[in-house]
């Protein structure tokens, strides 16, 4: 495999324009952001410290990783704690050259807490508006969890704040216990109201995840999809019916859904013509950056400066955005590469 040689090298992964189609606003919470919440809420004895806070994001698997997500979401607890957040991450995003976003935020989860989801989304698009530097649509992931009853139920109020940017829904949580056949309903209504959707898949479940976000969700993207390279069926099926994945590279190996980089099917996907955009996830919480993502694609799968600029536009391409904002986007974005220049390292 090639390798990053110079800091040169390293510095064209962080100046390029991005795109990020797979960001959990909840996981992107920059740690002194989350620190002053804690201690807003009478902080956690066993944190310290701020350094003791970053220790805390370490995991010994998925579920350990789920837990870890419930702990930190305790801390968002008020409205202003959204614009708050919402804020914070839209001025990380915008330090890193990320341009547009389609971010994942969990109307459902705050409902035991008394937050609803119409306020809420108002509160994230109040401390987005902050940061014009990056055009953030929202995607409220309904969490497979929490069943097709509760979903049914936020549909109608996300319907109120299409107008904030809402522009899909997506399911993540314990896909290893809750498969995706039940929300099928949910999504028809869903696409019913004009929603895109998607599908976190194959993170923490095998084929029949894929299949069953595929067949019964109808999705137009899905999220991880780490598995399927075990059956030629899927990945074939994918780039048959180009059906885009948000892979989230770092984010399999620190939560060990995948061994290591070595072994993520990213190049797989690329060489088989599936259409892909490269995501951090929870950047926060897995300490990693879209610059990262790329660097590592890079050193250990064997992608070129001239890959990672098609991966940026097919990251593009395979948004929600208008027709017409993809093209400018893309326009823009070529002019940026060429400037940068994008000769193989």
């Amino acid at each position: 495999m090639s390798k990053i040689r110079s800091s040169s090298d390293v510095s064209w992964f962080e100046q390029i324009p991005k795109v990020e189609l797979h960001l959990h606003l909840e996981g992107a919470i920059p740690h002194d952001v989350l620190w002053e919440l804690l201690q807003k809420y009478g902080g956690d004895p066993a944190i310290p410290t701020k350094d003791a806070l970053a220790a805390r994001f370490a995991y010994r698997d998925f579920s350990h990783f789920l837990d870890m997500w419930t702990w930190k979401n305790g801390f968002l607890r008020q409205y202003e704690d959204f614009e708050f957040i919402a804020a914070a991450v839209a001025k990380d995003l915008a330090g890193q050259n990320i341009r547009y976003v389609e971010a994942f935020f969990l109307p459902s989860d705050f409902l035991p807490a008394g937050l609803e989801p119409e306020p809420l989304t108002e509160a994230i698009r109040s401390g987005l508006r902050r940061v014009p530097e990056v055009e953030v649509t929202l995607v409220a992931d309904l969490v497979r969890d929490y069943g097709p009853d509760t979903a049914q139920r936020t549909l109608p109020c996300l319907s109120e704040v299409q107008s904030l940017g809402v522009v899909g829904i997506g399911i993540g949580g314990s896909e290893h216990k809750f498969p995706p056949e039940p929300l099928a309903p949910v999504y028809q209504q869903a696409r019913n109201l004009g929603f895109q959707t998607s599908a976190h898949a194959e993170e923490a479940a095998g084929p029949e995840s894929i299949w069953g976000a595929i067949r019964s969700l109808a999705v137009d993207r899905l999220g991880h999809a780490t598995r399927a390279v075990k059956d030629p069926n899927p990945v074939a099926h994918l780039a048959k019916k180009r059906i885009p994945l948000e892979l989230c590279v770092l984010s399999n190996v620190r939560t060990g859904v995948v061994p290591d980089v070595a072994r993520h099917p990213a190049r797989l996907y690329y060489e088989a013509g599936i259409p892909l955009s490269i995501n951090t996830d929870d950047p926060k919480m897995f300490g990693t950056s879209l610059a990262d993502e790329y660097g590592t694609l890079h050193r250990y799968l064997g992608f070129s400066r001239q890959d990672i600029q098609s991966l940026v536009e097919q990251g593009i391409e395979t948004s929600w955005l208008p027709e017409a904002r993809k093209g400018e986007l893309l326009a823009q974005f070529r002019v940026e590469f060429a400037v940068l220049g994008q000769s193989a390292v």
